[in-house]
């Protein structure tokens, strides 16, 4: 039987995601997907524009047939470790074959010199040296790299040739026996912010969304005909959650909590948090806030994951813990006729528990306790993340303990 795994976002699902799942399997031949998807946070720092259950239901009625969440001490994370724990998930399941992504490049050989390469001593020495010059990990990286092979240096920098080649090292050293696929992007470019075709970045739909004020006519060409109307539904219930909404309160956190408590952030170094103190008193709202601290060592995508792990309170000391241990559960949010044949497969051969019940692991009195165990610590990280997710929506709709409440959707074919 061939699985083919997907991690993803699907922050909306859209056109480039269809065209990436059909080429994944027509690559792979596989008879079955997962997509292993972030929950409420994403990597590049920011909420999700739908909740993790509405992106999952719309990934199962795109083509996925089961979809499971990736822990948030790995999705709020930099390349390196959203790969890691995405590949350690998918792998956890016993079933999965293949492992498809996207990339800039998609020569197979290429990336796998690149990833070798990034493991090499001396370019890990080189690396440190040109980070600490004040340039960030991917332009590092790029130089130190090129200074040591014969790799053209400008594959290297594109974001999705980042995570393909972050792929490949965690596939390496979690899992051997699964196979890389590729697939090249097609038409739309990662960086882009405005749609200009029926292809284009996510991060153009959500641009669109905010700044039209959820004009879905603008969007309309960029989904796939049977899920907009879905989509649609969704976001006339409950208006797209951006980084913004959260102003406030993580103003109020850098404002008030001790510096000590700022440097236990993830991704924190080098005094970062007295300049992220300072600015908060300065700032009227984050825009305003990450114009003033980013810069050529702190990118714009760090300090908001920074900001995020503060607002739902990650500590460093928690992920070096996870990073080790790896993902502690394989959390179900969705699936058709097609993944519920998977479940039954999975049941059998998974490593770690399948929750599909959130309660029968956790429940909000257990989660404020303190000793738990590993599983219950990772969980409880998630589901504070939904409480606080749903701070976010404009609407009178915020309430919290859903994770407790939800069940995952089914998608009768």
């Amino acid at each position: 039987m061939k699985v083919v795994g997907i991690i993803a976002e699907y922050n909306p699902f859209h056109n480039g995601h269809a065209w990436h799942l059909q080429q994944a399997k027509q690559i792979t031949g596989a008879e079955y997907t997962v997509a292993a998807i972030s929950g409420h946070f994403s990597q590049r720092g920011e909420p999700t524009i739908l909740n993790k259950w509405q992106r999952a239901e719309l990934a199962v009625k795109a083509g996925v047939d089961l979809i499971i969440e990736l822990p948030t001490v790995y999705a709020v994370r930099s390349a390196q470790y959203f790969a890691i724990g995405g590949v350690r998930l998918l792998n956890s399941l016993g079933i999965i074959t293949h492992i498809a992504f996207g990339a800039e490049n998609p020569d197979l050989a290429i990336l796998m010199a690149i990833a070798k390469a990034t493991d090499n001593y001396q370019v890990r020495q080189q690396l440190k040296t040109f980070m600490q010059s004040g340039i960030t990990y991917a332009k590092a990286l790029e130089q130190a790299i090129a200074q040591f092979t014969n790799i053209d240096p400008t594959i290297i920098f594109s974001p999705n040739n980042i995570l393909a080649f972050e792929y490949l090292r965690a596939i390496d050293n979690y899992a051997q026996h699964i196979i890389p696929i590729p697939v090249a992007r097609y038409m739309s470019n990662t960086r882009d912010t405005l749609i200009k075709a029926e292809i284009c970045s996510s991060t153009a739909i959500r641009n669109t969304l905010n700044f039209k004020a959820q004009n879905l006519n603008s969007i309309a060409m960029t989904i796939p005909a049977e899920i907009f109307p879905t989509l649609a539904e969704f976001l006339s219930h409950t208006p797209g959650v951006y980084l913004q909404n959260f102003s406030n309160i993580i103003l109020h956190i850098l404002r008030t909590q001790p510096k000590s408590h700022l440097v236990n952030l993830p991704d924190i170094n080098e005094g970062l948090h007295n300049k992220l103190k300072k600015a908060s008193l300065l700032a009227y709202d984050l825009e305003s806030l990450l114009i003033n601290i980013k810069s050529k060592r702190y990118t714009r995508t760090r300090i908001q994951r920074i900001l995020i792990h503060a607002l739902l309170a990650i500590t460093r000391q928690q992920v070096s813990k996870f990073d080790n241990c790896g993902p502690q559960y394989i959390r179900i949010l969705a699936f058709n006729n097609r993944g519920q044949k998977l479940l039954q497969k999975i049941n059998s051969q998974a490593a770690v528990p399948i929750i599909t019940k959130t309660t029968k692991y956790l429940n909000s009195i257990e989660r404020e306790n303190k000793d738990m165990t590993l599983l219950q610590e990772m969980l409880t990280i998630d589901t504070r993340a939904t409480d606080v997710y749903t701070l976010g929506y404009a609407s009178a709709t915020g309430i919290g303990g859903l994770d407790f409440r939800n069940s995952p959707i089914i998608i009768n074919d």
